[in-house]
């Protein structure tokens, strides 16, 4: 009878990768100070870029696009007669037009003045529906506020594409009316006689809506509207 022989297995070492690898050695060598903001650029580095927006898409900045993307679905007109094209989603809660907190101020008031939509008196919901039924919805190119330090003119430019590919097959608006000033620098891309729907003004430079331009340009942006 032969005496039981204990197999030996020999270890197979797991492959590391690189993150791993990094990381372990940038706690060897690096200062406490630098750590962090060496292992912050790893994990940003590491994320996908958000469809919305081009940005890295941390936890956080997922759950805000999806929070603005249920406020502004909740009002999309079945029919939409005017999409109104602005270049950043506002960074403050109460610029952003269908945000369910707070005052109107910012983009959003500047929107509700110039179509001549009175808050006074109203729920944040009635002024939504008033505008709803105007067959009115706000978007942006890039679907959420911008992070510091990001270069806009190259998000904006990645993402014009996507925004027009959103208004042709799944909004299919009668005009596009633009009003955000980091659009004008786009204007050929919206010239472009394949665009597939209509863009108002018609030169493509965005109307303002600061309050400071001459009369007629609101009375413009107002019939854009009708």
């Amino acid at each position: 009878m032969r005496d039981s022989v204990t197999p030996f297995t020999i270890p197979v070492p797991q492959p590391r990768s690189y993150v791993s690898f990094a990381c372990t050695k940038a706690r060897l060598h690096t200062p406490p100070q630098l750590l962090y903001a060496f292992l912050q650029a790893m994990t940003t580095h590491s994320l996908l870029p958000c469809d919305g927006c081009g940005q890295p898409a941390t936890s956080e900045h997922i759950a805000r696009r999806l929070q603005r993307l249920e406020w502004t679905t909740r009002f999309r007109p079945l029919h939409i007669q005017s999409v109104l094209l602005g270049g950043i989603s506002p960074e403050a809660l109460t610029d952003f037009l269908y945000s369910a907190e707070g005052a109107f101020t910012g983009e959003a008031r500047q929107i509700l003045d110039a179509a001549q939509i009175s808050t006074v008196g109203k729920s944040r919901e009635s002024v939504h529906l008033e505008f709803q039924k105007r067959g009115l919805l706000l978007i942006h190119v890039l679907e959420c506020p911008l992070d510091l330090g990001a270069n806009a003119q190259a998000l904006l430019e990645r993402q014009l594409p996507s925004a027009f590919t959103r208004i042709r097959r799944s909004l299919k608006p009668k005009r596009v009316v633009l009003f955000s000033a980091e659009l004008a620098t786009f204007a050929p891309a919206f010239l472009r006689p394949d665009l597939g729907f209509p863009i108002v003004p018609a030169t493509a430079q965005p109307f303002d809506l600061s309050g400071l331009a001459p009369p007629a340009v609101s009375e413009e942006f107002r019939a854009a509207l009708s």
